[in-house]
């Protein structure tokens, strides 16, 4: 008879302090006062205000930490418990950063998605305590028989334990009996107050008391793309896009557009984020450049939303029909790649919403209804929505087009300028649809102040664009990426994009194409999520006098590109961006986004930091770091020395270990002080895998 199968749970869980799981028996609190018997504070993962719960995404290693202490100079225990959304327990060890904060930390890579509780329990740690003393005093001839004896009643305690494993109690047993024993020496009971071994006994058992108990708290894990991923984006009406003979151009379509997937997906991209693809209005249309007087055939701004062919929930006719877009997103989906849709709440004049509902706009004193603005610019061919005119309905109609599109098959939303509407209306918005599709994913383009931006986050984005894009000094961006690796990442994930149709920075215009592959190279090694806009690839530099935008912007035409010619001319970045996510994909510590760490360098211009993630937190067991140096001027030859914090990954300073560049694959024997030299118009930036000490 064949041995029947059972179904192995995966884990949930990766980590390399990890504990048996044994109930936590509190310590009977005062009832007069809110201050447990030893104080646990500031725990986190958290949220500043407390209202809203922190998030991670499905793979992420997340550091739990807290503040815990006690009076005098007896040593404590802290631990995290968690409970996994299937229900699976597990406690864990926390480790002292000795920061002289009385901070505890240790990370764990959550792997299942939905709500997780957590909670910190602190314990006099009877061991660690009784183990310093008599390591002291034993040594100096102080008090040793004293120390012997408590000694020997700690391990005694421990053997009476029915859950430590027999071989332990047995050790104990004998080890009191030694230190009791006369004919034990001072010395070799020294040798059993300093044994490793039964150090390793009470680290996974300790023996506890007055256990404080924390607050029970809730972690949001997300899906894995909500946190990872290499975005693409392109206007489907340009490729495939045709001039034909009397000069006029006919439209791509999701068809056409279909056949550039393959080119995408060949570049490592994983998801593909689509502009609009609505109808356009008529009313008011822009032309070229963004002109007010449009020529026949210009197919205007796609986020001048709604004509008479519809609104929100309808594709523009020159694209093709929903059958054809949901044909769109199985090639897509067959070539890796998920497809990312546009949700813009604003309307054309000849939006179908102006006259169903013209209570969702503003009506100025004159008539007539307000457009868009950002004075002194005015969209004239927008009108905003006023979200206070009719919460209930146009709450209601906007659940209902996001319904429409996730039963298209898209779960992932760019949200355009989600600064400009109500904040609780995305709360709402999101929640609602969380409960409902868990899978969703909203990036917010909120490129605005600080407080909006951390607040739509907290309200419930999973991804946000970034002032990376206008962060290009070594000091701007040392304090960026610090920024977004620090405990903003509880609840902000950045996504680095390095264009967009609407930002060609000074950086891109006069950095030539060493600045391209500078951007590039750091967007996809900082950050776990990054993005490029079509024509990067091309060095698309040229902008429109007196501004940050690309002349002959795409959003007011059409634009063909020779994408295979250009490679194969040799005057394609495609094959950098190529490597790039490979390499992102080969190394998980790039898939992260809280552990980088910012290094020095003597140079102003060269930028370095490390990637680092712990054996037990990836997914084959073994360690990965990657070593990022940088040349930011991208006008320069560049040759310095940095200086390098090798503790980070396990190696001791002056200690030396080998190098990769993964772009180049030259190797180098390194250590914590080293030379480099970048030139700039060959390869700018070193992506160096650490092999381990040597």
């Amino acid at each position: 008879m064949a041995a029947q199968k059972h179904d192995v749970q995966p884990p949930a869980w990766r980590g390399t302090a990890s504990l048996p799981v044994r109930p936590a028996i509190p310590w009977q609190r005062e009832c007069d006062t809110a201050t447990p018997r030893i104080p646990v504070i500031l725990p986190g993962p958290s949220v500043p205000g407390g209202r809203f719960a922190p998030t991670a995404f499905a793979g992420e290693a997340v550091p739990f930490r807290v503040t815990a202490f006690r009076e005098g100079h007896d040593r404590i225990g802290v631990h995290l418990r968690l409970t996994s959304p299937s229900g699976g327990e597990s406690l864990h060890r926390l480790a002292p950063l000795d920061d002289g904060f009385d901070r505890w930390r240790v990370d764990v890579v959550l792997l299942e998605q939905g709500n997780w509780s957590f909670r910190f329990e602190a314990f006099g740690d009877d061991y660690a305590t009784w183990q310093h003393a008599a390591d002291l005093k034993i040594a100096a001839g102080v008090d040793a028989a004293l120390m012997r004896e408590m000694g020997a009643r700690l391990f005694e305690r421990a053997a009476g334990e029915t859950t430590r494993p027999a071989a332990e109690r047995r050790t104990l047993t004998g080890a009191a009996a030694a230190l009791r024993d006369d004919h034990v020496d001072d010395a070799a009971a020294l040798g059993i107050v300093r044994d490793p071994a039964i150090a390793g006994f009470f680290a996974s058992r300790p023996v506890a008391s007055l256990m404080t108990v924390g607050e029970t708290l809730t972690l949001r894990v997300e899906r894995e793309r909500a946190g990872v991923g290499a975005w693409y984006e392109f206007f489907p009406r340009s490729e495939g896009a045709r001039r034909l003979r009397d000069g006029s151009v006919k439209s791509g379509t999701f068809r056409t557009a279909a056949k550039r997937l393959p080119a995408v997906a060949g570049m490592g991209f994983d998801v593909l984020y689509l502009p609009p693809i609505h109808p356009i209005g008529r009313i008011n249309r822009k032309g070229r450049n963004n002109t007010l007087d449009p020529l026949p055939g210009d197919p205007g701004s796609p986020w001048a939303i709604g004509s008479a062919e519809g609104g929100h929930d309808a594709v523009h006719p020159d694209l093709g029909t929903l059958a054809d877009f949901r044909a769109f997103v199985r090639a897509a989906r067959a070539e890796g790649i998920e497809v990312a849709l546009d949700l813009a709440l604003q309307a054309a004049p000849d939006h179908p919403w102006v006259t169903s509902h013209p209570e969702w706009f503003t009506t100025l004193p004159d008539g007539t209804i307000a457009f868009a603005e950002n004075p002194p610019k005015k969209y004239q061919d927008i009108y905003p929505v006023n979200f206070d005119n009719d919460p209930a309905g146009i709450r209601a109609e906007v659940l209902r087009i996001v319904r429409h599109w996730i039963a298209q098959g898209v779960k992932i939303f760019r949200v355009d300028n989600p600064h400009t509407k109500p904040l609780q209306f995305w709360e709402w918005l999101i929640a609602t649809v969380e409960a409902e599709s868990p899978d969703v994913v909203f990036l917010a383009e909120a490129f605005t102040r600080p407080s909006p931006l951390h607040a739509l986050a907290m309200a419930g984005f999973q991804q946000s664009y970034s002032y990376f894009t206008w962060r290009n000094t070594k000091a701007e961006l040392e304090e960026f990426l610090t920024s977004i690796a620090g405990d903003s990442a509880d609840y902000l994930r950045p996504n680095l994009f390095v264009n967009t149709p609407d930002i060609l920075t000074e950086y891109l215009q006069y950095g030539g194409r060493p600045a391209y592959k500078i951007r590039a190279a750091i967007a996809a090694t900082a950050g776990p999520s990054y993005g490029v806009y079509a024509g990067f690839e091309l060095y698309e530099n040229v902008a429109r006098p007196g501004s940050e935008e690309n002349i002959d912007n795409e959003k007011y035409e059409y634009k063909t590109r020779d994408w295979a010619g250009a490679e194969a001319a040799g005057d394609s970045l495609a094959p950098y961006l190529r490597r790039l996510n490979e390499i992102r994909r080969d190394h998980p510590s790039l898939r992260q986004l809280r552990n980088l760490s910012v290094h020095w360098s003597d140079d102003d211009a060269i930028l370095v930091y490390s990637k680092h993630l712990d054996t037990g937190l990836t997914p084959d067991g073994r360690a990965d770091t990657i070593l990022v140096v940088a040349n930011v001027d991208p006008h320069s030859v560049r040759q310095t020395m940095i200086h390098l914090d090798t503790r980070l990954w396990g190696v001791r300073p002056g200690e030396p270990y080998d190098v990769e560049d993964l772009i180049t694959g030259a190797r180098w024997t390194w250590s914590d002080h080293n030379f480099v030299r970048l030139d700039a118009f060959s390869e700018p930036v070193h992506i160096l895998h650490v092999k381990g000490p040597r």
